[in-house]
């Protein structure tokens, strides 16, 4: 993996065109959808892309950016941290046991919880002078070996053992659907999540937060009722390393 490098750019006309491109995108399916743009939040997916790249678009408005890599983002954020101390940081990938402290130490938000362990670690381990962890659980909607997250058989109790976990907040939903050529297609995965999102807010309340959507998807995942969209290469581009 390539190491994270901080020169502070100025804004580029190609950055800000991708940036006003995608929210004209957002803006065009909260309309199609009756919404407002402004209740649909925009996470940059800066995985594979330079500390460099992450602040260019910070310096155009950009606050919330998500990694899916650990040791990649450790980097990134602390390359950041003194510049940049408004980003906050989601971690967006796969969690394995063994890295939980480092996430809840470092990041903002987690979207991947799918088993209860994995969530009573980050409880235990998210320092005590920092914010409760914001938490989403990942659901996993069709059999694919190479994605996480909990059966829809399973997310209620698992909702009811994460909500009394001190030191998370548990937001809402997150899933990765199947990849998809028709927006209608696209739609019945997305209208499957937020049947889920209904049925789970009616007995936590709480839950704001269903993360669906990506640079392909995003139309019809705001169509369907996502409140927080993922989106990596509309914003930035091709990767530009590799990611570990």
């Amino acid at each position: 993996m390539a190491r994270c490098s901080m020169v502070m750019p100025s804004s580029t006309s190609e950055g800000a065109a991708r940036l006003q491109a995608v929210k004209a995108r957002i803006a065009k399916a909260a309309e199609h959808a009756g919404r407002k743009p402004d209740s649909i939040a925009l996470l940059a997916v800066s995985k594979g892309q330079t500390a460099s790249a992450v602040a260019e678009l910070a310096a155009l408005g950009l606050t919330d950016f998500g990694e899916n890599y650990l040791q990649e983002a450790l980097q990134k954020i602390a390359v950041l941290r003194t510049p940049l101390p408004q980003l906050s940081w989601h971690f967006i990938g796969q969690l394995q046991s063994n890295k939980t402290r480092a996430v809840a130490e470092n990041f903002a938000w987690v979207h991947t919880v799918d088993r209860l362990k994995i969530a009573e670690r980050l409880s235990e381990q998210r320092p005590f002078h920092a914010a409760p962890l914001q938490l989403c659980i990942q659901v996993k909607l069709a059999e694919e070996q190479s994605k996480g997250g909990v059966a829809p058989t399973d997310l209620p109790a698992l909702l009811q053992a994460i909500a009394i976990l001190p030191r998370l907040r548990l937001r809402g939903l997150m899933a990765i659907p199947p990849a998809e050529s028709t927006e209608a297609a696209q739609r019945r995965w997305f209208s499957e999540l937020r049947g889920l999102f209904a049925a789970a807010r009616s007995e936590h309340p709480q839950l704001d937060t269903l993360s669906m959507g990506m640079s392909g998807d995003l139309e019809a995942a705001i169509l369907e009722g996502s409140t927080m969209v993922r989106i990596g290469t509309a914003l930035f581009g091709e990767r530009l390393q590799s990611s570990a």
